[in-house]
């Protein structure tokens, strides 16, 4: 099961219509690329995000500037070792704090009980890296088994998840602490490239943490139970949706036809997920929505999640905590799905019901998984 998810962000809050109005003023950029800027950023969904740049807040004065002069109005344009030294020295103190929120968030266990770490993140790299941070912040044994899942885009918390639950399958007395961490905004910058645009106007900073395991103990802590999971890769899109590492910074490619491709895959990519559950007709029958109450999607963005409500026929309802989540804290990569898991917790989700959880990232990747929610009250693990 997985428990006592724990999210946070930094404390620079961007809003974004200041955000859009700073990069449309960019001198380096032209009358159309002005044009997609506010419209990507109109569009977005997004009303708020999170970074751990201070001085992309228009109420910051830095005397020396490396991201943003606020006397100018000038983005600036940092190399990638500037960026992932900030990297290193912010998301090794985010991953130890919602390491330690979800540990100290737990009743029943403790420090002392963790067996395994997976760190997940695509925005940096360091070593000895998250995994070894969190194991000495949080004191845990020498002998904890750890594994870094990197580079692997807005997906890769599904895997660790299903990493997590393999271990406890494996192990039935293993404690899995699985931690997130994304600093997106560390990657930023003015471009007349439309994709990278589309990725200034979406990815935000945030951590989210928790822990899995198969052991039950006494007290009653709300969940998810981790039933099922799938991959699957799209046969298009390869090209749509990358990540790569440019001399100033890492650099995104999100096509529009994501949304499209995405659209059309997404039955293909579920199917498997159902095979062989009692969910398998209800799929085949378009009543999937009916079936299944609850749906944690990755909201990569607001086109994505309009595609997917349509072809999965969602309600509104069932679309709101990823909604909500995009609209509060915008895409914060590997970090996001978490956030809507947690949501879907925080509202009332109750015992028995199932949660259809997917997220998508490069390859065109989609990963998927079938959850059941373990409410307070019913001892199940």
């Amino acid at each position: 099961m997985l428990r006592s998810i724990q999210t946070i962000v930094p404390d620079t809050v961007l809003i974004q219509e200041e955000v859009r109005d700073v990069f449309a003023a960019q001198p380096d950029i032209g009358r159309l690329a002005k044009r997609i800027v506010a419209t990507s950023f109109n569009v977005s969904g997004i009303d708020t995000r999170y970074t751990v740049l201070d001085e992309l807040s228009l109420s910051t004065d830095v005397e020396a500037p490396t991201f943003f002069d606020r006397a100018s109005g000038e983005l600036l344009s940092p190399g990638t070792k500037t960026r992932n030294e900030l990297y290193t020295r912010e998301a090794g103190r985010m991953f130890v704090e919602a390491a330690r929120q979800a540990v100290d968030a737990d009743p029943d266990i403790t420090a002392a009980d963790v067996t395994h770490v997976i760190t997940v993140s695509c925005t940096g790299f360091h070593a000895p890296g998250p995994d070894f941070q969190i194991v000495r912040g949080l004191g845990l044994r020498d002998g904890v088994q750890r594994y870094h899942l990197g580079f692997m885009g807005c997906y890769a918390s599904m895997p660790a998840l299903r990493a997590a639950s393999q271990f406890c399958r494996a192990d039935p007395d293993a404690v899995v602490l699985v931690v997130s961490v994304e600093l997106c905004t560390l990657h930023l910058r003015s471009s007349d490239d439309p994709d990278l645009i589309v990725a200034s106007s979406l990815f935000a900073d945030g951590a989210a943490a928790g822990l899995v395991t198969a052991r039950t103990f006494d007290s009653d802590v709300a969940g998810l139970r981790l039933d099922r999971f799938h991959t699957s890769i799209t046969s298009e899109g390869e090209k749509d949706m990358a990540w790569t590492i440019g001399d100033q910074g890492f650099e995104m490619v999100l096509s529009t036809a994501v949304p499209h491709i995405i659209g059309e895959s997404i039955h293909d990519a579920l199917r498997p997920l159902y095979a062989e559950t009692a969910l398998a007709a209800a799929f085949e029958d378009d009543t999937i929505g009916d079936a299944v109450e609850h749906w944690a999607i990755h909201p990569g963005g607001r086109s994505i999640l309009d595609r997917v409500q349509d072809k999965l026929g969602l309600t509104d309802e069932q679309l709101h905590p990823a909604r909500e989540t995009l609209r509060e804290y915008g895409n914060m990569s590997s970090a996001t799905v978490l956030f809507v898991m947690k949501r879907i917790l925080d509202e009332g989700a109750q015992d028995g019901e199932r949660v259809s959880a997917m997220a998508f990232g490069p390859g065109l990747t989609a990963e998927s998984a079938l959850m059941t929610v373990v409410a307070p009250g019913s001892h199940a693990a």
